[in-house]
């Protein structure tokens, strides 16, 4: 029997595939917007997906009848309290009622651990106040708990993706988070097999142009045969002109200044470094004025799919619906092999106390 995983504020399922790929099932999965729900449903046959807003929904009814079943609750609830300066950050603050239906779940399901990702700032802010709160209110319902901030780029993803990680243990010592990899991937092994599209060119669904270049790309292509969401952002005349000024591993300051904009993200303008790691994803990455998204060589941002490898999603994992609800599922979800590093130390764990 697989271990049992409830995956909450869902999204695409990052999380969940990364759980999936350590041998966990998740048998219950919650997302409140519809178009995201159905690409995590196309992706996760054997997810029950409850599609809507988490304070709306019967909690008894939906996630009762689990009680004392299922191993793990995973997810990573909206905090925006404690990111605004200088207020008293507290799980008590309004903005932050949507960590309570997590904890709400938890009470509810007592899983016998859980897995709880967010921004840096939750275990940071306020000298550790926000955290010390947490840690205090888990206590209270018997789970000790490990705490700390990954970056991505140490488990075998090739971006600059730092989250806040607590995973929670029931009557017992909680697992330590994962030890970093070896394992340095670049951007260039990420997408340098992916076809050379220029602005404007691409299809949902086309064939590979080259064989993978890395074994990066090759654990992720698996034995695909047709590329999906490859399909290049068109692009202005103008942008097509700045991009064309600006040689690889450069940025705007090779722009004249009439080209210079008062875009107010860092990165703007620059093209990614092929072999470096790639700043944090975002769900604004078809843009070059939105941060350092312009392709290494070519006149024009990546594309979804492009943004999925630098993500780790396999191939095989197609991204659904409008172009916007694509980045969006890209941009917010928690890259596949940092959730499975996460996953393989809870697995070990199990394993342990069953011994």
């Amino acid at each position: 029997m697989k271990p049992t995983v409830i995956d909450l504020f869902a999204g695409v399922g990052g999380l969940s595939l990364g759980f999936e790929q350590a041998g966990f099932h998740v048998v219950l999965a919650n997302e409140y917007d519809n178009e995201i729900a159905t690409a995590y449903r196309q992706n996760h046959h054997e997810t029950k997906m409850v599609v809507g807003d988490i304070t709306a929904l019967d909690l008894e009814n939906t996630f009762g009848t689990f009680a004392g079943k299922i191993d793990v609750i995973i997810g990573g609830p909206p905090c925006q309290g404690f990111s605004q300066k200088g207020q008293r950050k507290t799980i008590h603050d309004e903005r932050n009622f949507l960590f309570k239906y997590y904890v709400k779940v938890v009470d509810l399901v007592r899983p016998r651990y859980f897995v709880m990702e967010n921004v840096p700032n939750l275990l940071t802010a306020e000298n550790g106040y926000f955290q010390k709160e947490i840690i205090d209110l888990f206590n209270g319902m018997g789970y000790s708990l490990n705490t700390g901030v990954l970056n991505a780029a140490d488990y075998g993803v090739p971006q600059n993706r730092r989250r806040a990680v607590i995973i929670g243990k029931r009557d017992g010592k909680a697992p330590a988070l994962p030890i970093k990899t070896e394992q340095r991937v670049t951007i260039w092994d990420a997408i340098g097999d992916l076809a050379y599209l220029k602005s404007g060119e691409g299809q949902e669904e086309q064939q590979y142009a080259d064989l993978p270049a890395s074994d990066y790309a090759k654990s992720l292509r698996g034995n695909m045969c047709v590329l999906h969401n490859h399909v290049a952002t068109k692009h202005s005349k103008l942008v097509l002109e700045r991009l064309a000024l600006i040689p690889p591993n450069c940025g705007k300051e090779v722009l004249p200044d009439e080209h210079l904009t008062k875009s107010i993200y860092s990165g703007t303008w620059s093209r990614m470094i092929k072999d470096d790691i790639s700043v944090t994803i975002t769900t604004r990455f078809d843009t070059p004025s939105s941060g350092r998204f312009t392709h290494p060589y070519l006149d024009r941002a990546i594309t979804v799919r492009e943004a999925a490898r630098i993500q780790s999603f396999p191939d095989s994992f197609i991204f659904t619906g409008t172009k916007s609800s694509q980045m969006k599922q890209v941009g917010n979800a928690v890259p596949p092999r940092l959730a499975n590093a996460i996953a393989t130390v809870i697995k070990k764990d199990m394993e342990d106390n069953e011994l």
